[in-house]
């Protein structure tokens, strides 16, 4: 194809955002353009979420014999053919593909570039020969595994998320740099898989979660039997004949962790390079496009969405984005993205959910608050499935306005939706509280959590004078 075109909506990326933002567009009545120059997709299909999941549940499944004895049931230890699993990861990506296809989009009527994309002015993008002058453009183009300045990291191999799951072999010994939710869940994934893990990180695990629940996690994390090397510095890696070695510095103390296998999960970095923002007069800075409330970047015709606008790199964010930008764009709404509700989740064993403010950032903002809990041990359900180490935690303020709720335990990525929408429409503790959960379930847990709201007022010394007041009266 060559020449040029005009559509009204041009999308740049074919990752969570982009596809969302095209097929919508498109469906609207929008002519729409979709140029990508990877994987249809993005990280989320072909190296992040779907890869990431799919190896866990063959994780999990490996596990599943350390914990059925204290049920009476018995299994010997399995056999990981890791082959195998890498083709159950395959299977998973190929059976989701086909929705993110170039022919399921140009079915939708979106016109789809498989090239590289590129602006060269305000106003037009080009593509593998073709110009496109649109009414508006996205720029959705993702990020990628960011690569830290560590000494002699240039001479030996390693992998990242985009290359992990094209291992055929267990890994004998995987070192991984970075404790974040992705170095978390391979590693876990992988030593539940049978292979020896090292976690390397600079400060503590998962630092963007709440420290009280964090611990439940890493507890399970060193039983599950993975060295965690918290408080870290890389001071260097290099080769050691067939072996990787990586050189930390902690508490003043040097220590050298040899390995067979490198993974890098030290963060993420916008997608941007390339793409002639500076003639489109589109500025940028470390975490990604310059944009407002509602998408917009510093050139009118310009919109941002998903992580390469910068903000919480999660597939989900990037859907939101996409609704705000089609408000936006197609029909002149002023949407602006507001995150006070977001949810993220860490796909360990256990799970680890966060919605709102954290307790330190609750306390931080407002100063007095409430905190609730309910512990996994005092939920019937858990305690039948043991496991009952995890825990519901909320943060409200004195008022009883919710401002965050953190849940570590199974299916806490599932249990933390009431307290999302909770947030998301401004509803008080009493809304969940007051709910009838049906018995016996873990979403006991979260009403049993909000229904302490009350319990210092319920067993008062004035209640119980209330009490006796009525009961004189006949």
């Amino acid at each position: 194809m060559t020449g040029m075109l005009t559509p009204d909506i041009c999308v740049l990326g074919a990752g969570s955002a982009g596809l969302s933002i095209a097929a919508g567009a498109s469906q609207m009545g929008a002519e729409t353009v979709l140029i990508e120059k990877a994987e249809m997709g993005g990280d989320c299909l072909n190296y992040g979420c779907i890869p990431s999941k799919a190896l866990l549940v063959a994780a999990k499944a490996a596990a599943t014999h350390r914990h059925t004895a204290a049920l009476g049931v018995h299994f010997e230890a399995p056999r990981v053919d890791f082959r195998g699993v890498h083709d159950h990861v395959r299977g998973v990506i190929e059976a989701i593909a086909p929705m993110d296809s170039v022919e399921r989009f140009e079915g939708l009527g979106v016109t789809v570039l498989r090239h590289a994309a590129r602006f060269v002015n305000s106003r037009e993008v080009e593509a593998g020969g073709v110009r496109v002058r649109a009414r508006r453009f996205v720029v959705a183009t993702g990020s990628r595994p960011m690569v830290p300045p560590i000494p002699g990291l240039d001479g030996v191999d390693f992998l990242t998320n985009e290359t992990v799951f094209g291992l055929t072999q267990l890994p004998a010994h995987l070192i991984v740099i970075g404790g974040g939710p992705i170095g978390c869940e391979l590693g876990q994934a992988f030593r539940l898989l049978g292979a020896r893990v090292s976690i390397v990180e600079m400060g503590g695990i998962l630092p963007k979660d709440d420290p009280e629940l964090v611990a439940v996690l890493r507890n399970r994390l060193r039983a599950d039997g993975i060295e965690l090397h918290e408080g870290a510095k890389v001071v260097a890696v290099e080769r050691s004949g067939a072996e990787v070695a990586v050189r930390i510095e902690r508490d003043g103390e040097n220590l050298t962790i040899a390995g067979s296998t490198l993974l890098l999960a030290a963060g993420r970095a916008p997608a941007l390079d390339d793409l002639g923002l500076e003639a489109a007069g589109v500025d940028r800075d470390r975490g990604g496009l310059v944009v407002d409330r509602r998408l917009r970047t510093s050139n009118p015709r310009v919109y941002g969405a998903g992580d390469a606008a910068g903000g919480p790199h999660f597939t989900h964010m990037a859907g939101y984005h996409a609704g705000i930008v089609i408000k936006n764009v197609l029909f002149r709404l002023p949407a602006k993205v507001d995150i006070r509700a977001l949810p993220w989740v860490t796909y360990t064993a256990p799970e680890l959910a966060q919605v709102g403010l954290t307790e330190e950032a609750a306390r931080q903002a407002h100063g007095e608050v409430r905190i609730l809990r309910w512990p996994f041990a005092e939920n019937d359900r858990a305690q039948a499935e043991r496991h009952g180490s995890g825990l519901v935690k909320a943060i409200t303020t004195p008022g009883g306005k919710i401002l965050g709720a953190s849940i570590v335990g199974s299916q806490a990525g599932e249990l933390i939706q009431p307290w999302v929408l909770a947030i998301s429409q401004g509803l008080k503790v009493g809304a969940l509280a007051q709910m009838i959960a049906p018995y016996p379930t873990l979403g006991e847990a979260s009403k049993r959590a909000a229904g302490s709201y009350y319990l210092p007022k319920l067993f008062s010394a004035r209640t119980k004078w209330l009490v006796r007041l009525l009961a004189r009266l006949g």
